[in-house]
């Protein structure tokens, strides 16, 4: 038994949600987001909770019921609250600034790298060395942060590159004479 599934999640006052047809679809203060819902599951609303159960018929729903619940909760927590991911810039000359809809990097290369910024997601640039990734799709935001991140992952000797806030980079010790 889903230890996940069995929780019901609570509705918070001004999230208007609907079930119909097979999908979800979640209205906030932050916008709406909709998603189709697995077929193993059963979703049952009351007035101020959603609460999930696997539906013994189907071969897949036991393992999908706990997924299900955590992928309904992530809509309801973007459209109140949204989600947001931090990323640093570590090296010598290596910085980030917006430019319209557009994030130019600056990560050693002969050329700037430039990020055309998707729709639905807001990045800001606090200063040169640190970029915020925010929305209310938790998925996209992620996404997003990786693409930006791919661009220069942390290599391992200096800590040169763009990694996340909380990253940890595993140092190697360089040559010895």
């Amino acid at each position: 038994m889903s230890r996940i599934g069995k929780i019901p999640i609570d509705i918070p006052s001004g999230v208007d949600v609907k079930i119909e047809h097979g999908e979800i679809s979640v209205k906030g203060p932050k916008g709406s987001l909709n998603m189709a819902l697995v077929e193993g599951v059963e979703v049952k609303h009351d007035e101020s909770k959603l609460s999930f159960l696997p539906i013994k018929e189907v071969k897949n729903s036991k393992a999908l019921w706990g997924l299900q619940r955590t992928l309904v909760n992530n809509l309801i927590i973007g459209v109140t609250n949204g989600f947001s991911k931090q990323l640093e810039i570590n090296g010598v000359g290596y910085r980030a600034q917006l430019k319209g809809s557009d994030l130019v990097l600056n990560l050693g290369f002969s050329h700037d790298v430039n990020y055309k910024i998707p729709e639905g997601i807001s990045i800001t640039a606090e200063d040169q060395n640190h970029i915020t990734v925010s929305g209310t799709d938790k998925q996209k935001v992620g996404q997003v942060a990786a693409e930006i991140r791919s661009y220069r992952p942390p290599e391992p000797y200096k800590g040169k590159g763009v990694k996340y806030k909380d990253e940890f980079i595993v140092r190697k010790e360089g040559k010895k004479k």
